[in-house]
């Protein structure tokens, strides 16, 4: 699960926030899994494919506070080693009291942020794919707006004789078009790396993100038990950034018809490190059905024990379904 507390150095975070409860599941970063599942695109463009032609996914999450997110994309072939997708992502922040300079309240706004993207994907060979997206992102916030634009570049090498997976992304290049006001605010600019791997006939596919990897000092505080004796304390140990890097998944592939995931995101807990850090903080669940042409998806996290984010992903085929 993706939260960006402890990490302002950018703006434009909700970008690192997946819209795949499969991808949340596994720890809300995953450029490596290779499913026939187009929710999963906005992580790695190179993971479309013709096999996803045709298809629909539709995504809401209730996030932090009273936060709001939602997702539509849309795949379809382009000839025979190419694919291309459209999607519309949204992301809502609730009602926020609004003021003037002096502290007076004069009334409230509500604050979003909306992306559009299109992507484009082609088979180099047989087992190598690149693909590229393109994201123009307009920002509201009360009497304030900006507007951004972004790509995303991957590479995905998959050898299906033994359901290997390997990825590499440099996400969200470019910048802002219009300000808010005259300072500048940089995307989250990126390089990750991914494995995704199963072993012979045991059901399970394990996968491993890196990521913020322009950057290797992570450090984070440690807060004590949140009393006002306790001093902060600074971890940024080789071990804990070196942690703090990576991602951790696995996922049930015992069937083609459902699925079960689990995910581990160490940057999440400590980003979390306060009293109200629960045990499960960092930790994320998802699972899902299908059913011939339609998919239902769930996924679950605790970053503490404040905030329950759940999200939801409806699919559809619509290939199979005019069949």
């Amino acid at each position: 699960m993706c939260a960006p507390a402890q990490d302002g150095s950018v703006a434009y975070n909700f970008l690192n926030i997946p819209m795949s409860n499969r991808i949340y599941g596994l720890g809300g970063v995953n450029i490596s899994l290779v499913d026939d599942d187009i929710s999963t695109i906005d992580q790695n463009p190179a993971l479309l494919g013709g096999e996803m032609s045709g298809q629909v996914s539709l995504s809401y999450m209730r996030y932090l506070g009273s936060s709001n997110f939602a997702g539509l994309r849309y795949g379809h072939s382009a000839g025979e080693r190419g694919a291309w997708a459209a999607a519309i992502q949204y992301f809502g922040y609730g009602s926020m009291t609004e003021t003037d300079v002096d502290g007076t309240i004069i009334g409230s706004f509500s604050p979003k942020d909306v992306a559009f993207m299109g992507a484009y994907s082609h088979d180099i060979t047989d087992r190598l794919r690149g693909g590229i997206n393109l994201k123009m992102i307009y920002s509201g916030y009360a009497d304030y707006s900006a507007f951004a634009i972004a790509t995303d570049l991957g590479l995905n090498y998959y050898d299906p004789d033994r359901d290997l997976s390997l990825s590499v992304v440099v996400a969200n290049l470019g910048g802002q078009v219009k300000r808010f006001n005259e300072s500048y605010d940089r995307l989250p600019i990126d390089l990750r790396l991914g494995w995704s791997q199963s072993f012979g006939s045991f059901p399970v596919r394990f996968s491993i993100t890196a990521w913020n990897l322009t950057k290797w000092n992570l450090p984070y505080y440690e807060t004590g038990d949140g009393t006002s004796s306790e001093k902060f304390e600074k971890k940024d140990s080789f071990s804990s950034n070196l942690f703090r890097h990576l991602v951790f998944g696995a996922d049930l592939v015992a069937s083609q018809n459902w699925y079960l995931g689990l995910g581990y995101n160490y940057k999440t807990r400590t980003d979390m490190s306060t009293y109200s850090r629960s045990f499960l903080s960092g930790f994320s669940l998802s699972g899902g059905i299908r059913v011939k042409s339609f998919g239902v998806g769930l996924a679950f996290a605790q970053p503490h024990t404040g905030a329950t984010t759940i999200m939801f992903n409806l699919s559809c085929s619509l290939n199979e379904l005019i069949r």
